[in-house]
């Protein structure tokens, strides 16, 4: 089984910013991708950003040129670095991972608890 583990989000001003974490563990061969979600209240989950093993990040049109995705091979981690936070942005955050548990076996989806995020003046 794998586990991802969120850092904690927080409350926050407009126009500042915030870092979250997530680390995967447990029966991991090779991760294909991970990346970040969110839900806002009445909505549905979206994706946020993607980062992809060995291909280029992507990321949601609303959040370009203020949120950057990187990871930690090594350590199995994401991060999502958000700057410029607007009221918009306020959500759940959720940690998304595509592992590979045995060469060549199932790719499995995983997700994180979930972690708030609150934009507010």
């Amino acid at each position: 089984q794998v586990q991802l583990v969120e850092s904690e989000g927080g409350l926050v001003q407009p126009g500042e910013s915030l870092r979250l974490s997530c680390t995967a563990s447990g029966t991991i061969y090779s991760i294909h991708a991970m990346g970040w979600y969110r839900q806002a209240p009445g909505k549905r989950r979206d994706l946020v950003a993607v980062a992809p093993t060995n291909h280029s990040s992507t990321y949601e049109d609303s959040v370009k040129g203020r949120f950057t995705i990187s990871r930690d091979n090594a350590k199995n981690m994401v991060y999502l670095q958000m700057n410029s936070l607007k009221v918009e942005d306020t959500a759940v955050y959720y940690c998304h991972a595509i592992v590979e548990m045995s060469r060549g076996g199932f790719l499995g989806h995983y997700w994180g608890q979930g972690t708030q995020v609150t934009v507010s003046s």
